[in-house]
C-alpha cells in the first residue's frame, strides 16, 4: 500500500518514515502513531536510531534498571534486530509469530507485543508505556468472564488460559486456584496483558531456539505506579531464571545510549 495517508505523520516520526514497515503496519498501530501523546512514536524515534541495524545486548544490559538484575554473567554478546509490533524495518513478520498467536490467542484479538529484540541467541520482549497503564482483561470488565459471570446456558467456551494446556496460565505462573462465581477480582484480570505477553514469549523463543527475557520500559517518574503490578507479577513467576531476566528499564536511559 502506498497511499501516503496510510502513514504517520513526519512531525510524529522524526526518523526513518520512508522505511516500508510502514507500509505493512496494522491500522491500530497507525492510530497511536498519529496521536499527539503516541507511545508507539516514543518507541519508534528513540530505538530506530540506536538500531542501525541492531542494538548489543550487552550495552542493554549494562543499563541500571528501575528493577532487576543489571549484569547476567551468562548473556554474552548478541545483535538484536528490532521488530516493531512484530514487524522488521524493511516490512518482514518475526518468524514463527503468527503461528505462535494463533497459539495463544485463538481467534480473538490477538497479543500486541510493541517490541522484539531477534538475536542469534536471544528473544527479547517489551512492553512499552508512557502514559497508558498495563492493560487487564477486558472480558472480566464489562462482566463477561465465563469463568466468573455467565452461565452455564450462556457459556459458550470456558476461558482458553484455564482451560488450555499450550497457553495455561499455571504452566508459568502461580495464578491461584481457577476463578469461580462470586469471588474476588482474580489474579489474571490484574495481570492480563503481562502474562498473555509471556505466553507469547515463551512459546515463540521455544520454537525459535533463544533465551527469553521480557521486559518493561516506563518513564521513571512513573515507575512508582507501575511497580507494585509489577513486583506482584514477577513473583509469581515459576521459573526462576526467567525471573532473573525479568527487568525494567526507563525511557531516560535508553534513548541515553544514542549519546554514547
Amino acid at each position: 500500500m502506498n497511499d501516503e495517508s496510510h502513514r504517520p505523520s513526519p512531525r510524529r516520526i522524526l526518523f526513518g518514515a520512508d522505511e516500508p514497515i510502514f507500509d505493512v503496519l496494522p491500522e491500530r498501530v497507525l492510530s497511536n502513531l498519529r496521536l499527539p501523546t503516541s507511545e508507539n512514536a516514543l518507541l519508534w524515534n528513540i530505538i530506530y536510531p540506536l538500531a542501525q541495524p541492531a542494538i548489543n545486548l550487552l550495552e542493554l544490559l549494562e543499563l541500571h534498571p528501575l528493577w532487576g538484575t543489571r549484569i547476567m554473567p551468562e548473556a554474552g554478546e548478541d545483535n538484536l534486530i528490532p521488530y516493531y509490533w512484530g514487524y522488521r524495518v524493511d516490512g518482514e513478520r518475526l518468524p514463527q509469530l503468527d503461528e505462535v498467536l494463533e497459539l495463544v490467542d485463538g481467534p480473538g484479538l490477538p497479543t500486541e507485543v510493541d517490541l522484539f529484540l531477534f538475536g542469534h541467541h536471544n528473544l527479547v520482549l517489551i512492553e512499552a508505556k508512557h502514559m497508558s497503564s498495563l492493560g487487564r482483561c477486558s472480558r472480566y470488565a464489562r462482566r463477561s468472564c465465563p469463568e466468573m459471570h455467565l452461565l452455564d446456558d450462556e457459556q459458550k467456551d470456558p476461558c482458553r488460559y484455564w482451560e488450555g494446556s499450550a497457553v495455561n496460565f499455571e504452566a508459568h505462573l502461580e495464578f491461584g486456584p481457577r476463578p469461580q462465581p462470586g469471588e474476588d477480582a482474580p489474579v489474571c484480570h490484574r495481570h492480563y496483558q503481562l502474562a498473555r505477553t509471556l505466553l507469547v514469549g515463551h512459546s515463540l523463543a521455544s520454537r525459535l531456539e533463544r533465551t527469553f527475557y521480557m521486559w518493561l520500559i516506563v518513564p521513571r517518574e512513573r515507575w512508582s505506579s507501575f511497580e507494585l503490578n509489577w513486583k506482584d507479577f514477577t513473583e509469581r513467576i515459576r521459573d526462576d531464571e526467567l525471573w532473573r531476566r525479568m527487568r525494567v528499564l526507563a525511557w531516560e536511559d535508553i534513548r541515553g545510549l544514542s549519546a554514547v
